[in-house]
């Protein structure tokens, strides 16, 4: 670990935190600790660190805002690479070139913002733009795929070349990324339409109130917990066999919203693990449909 540290200093790759609290980066504050998290501060730096990763053979992850990812309770012994410091932003008309690292949700409120529509879907979904389009985000019939025109990416061999949408082949909730975890979103653009700031700021503000009233935005959550399969609602599924509020721990499958699974304050990882696969196991046994998880497990091995 300290040659990791060493290393960091040394090419000053960017700013970086030791053993840090996992929780403390992911939406279900649950997970154990890390080595360290690093901040490359710019793309040269990225490639620099992963460079002597692959050459080292060191275990690492990109992380967004770990929305979507649930650490074991183990410590990470390894690497965390954050890549918040790529937040460029540039908007011309309604063409938006922007960082990996920049937050989703604030770009969506920049777009209503600018009078730009197709981003309306995003305003209640807390993730990076890297993660977004990593994991193809979605809500409300819409997602990353429909906007996203291109993405620059670092190859394997630490090329960095611009992918079309159709490269990227963005299916629900999946792209290509997810099945070449050594591709590394750099920055995306997007092409958005013009749209009226107030019938933008309408929708936004109808669906901020439906969120209230029908998820359980009071507990930390990974938002959805399975894919809605073809045709149906995951959460229906699992509501109708009755695991509305069913606990392990401190984890609980939440009383207002049947696919999310909340942390009632002291869940531990594994508490969340054990009840997303319980449930996913009851509803199987029931319907013999596997649900697909939506969150990664990350060092569990």
């Amino acid at each position: 670990m300290n040659k990791y540290i060493d290393f960091i200093k040394e090419k000053q790759i960017g700013k970086y935190i030791e053993n840090a609290s996992l929780s403390e980066f992911t939406t279900y504050k649950v997970g154990g600790k890390a080595n360290v998290i690093v901040y490359p501060k710019d793309i040269k730096k990225l490639t620099e660190l992963l460079k002597y990763i692959k050459s080292n053979s060191i275990k690492h992850k990109i992380l967004g805002n770990g929305s979507n990812t649930v650490f074991s309770s183990k410590t990470y012994e390894g690497i965390i690479i954050k890549l918040d410091e790529l937040n460029n932003l540039e908007i011309v008309g309604n063409k938006v070139v922007v960082g990996a690292g920049y937050n989703l949700m604030k770009l969506s409120a920049l777009a209503t913002r600018k009078s730009l529509s197709g981003l309306e879907f995003a305003s209640g979904i807390p993730g990076t733009i890297g993660g977004a389009v990593y994991m193809n985000a979605g809500a409300y019939k819409s997602d990353m795929g429909y906007i996203v025109k291109s993405v620059k990416v670092l190859t394997p061999d630490f090329k960095i070349i611009t992918m079309t949408n159709k490269e990227l082949k963005f299916h629900y909730r999946d792209s290509f990324l997810q099945h070449n975890k050594d591709y590394i979103c750099l920055e995306a653009t997007l092409k958005l339409k013009p749209g009226k700031k107030s019938e933008i700021t309408e929708i936004n503000n109808e669906r901020k109130k439906r969120r209230l009233e029908s998820q359980p935005l009071e507990y930390p959550s990974a938002g959805s917990v399975f894919r809605n399969p073809e045709g149906m609602f995951a959460g229906k599924l699992i509501e109708d066999i009755g695991l509305k509020g069913l606990t392990k721990g401190g984890a609980q499958v939440s009383n207002k919203h049947a696919n999310f699974i909340i942390n009632l304050g002291n869940a531990t990882a594994e508490d969340v693990k054990e009840l997303i696969e319980f449930v996913q196991t009851a509803v199987e046994d029931n319907y013999g449909i596997k649900l697909k998880v939506e969150q990664e497990f990350v060092n569990w091995e």
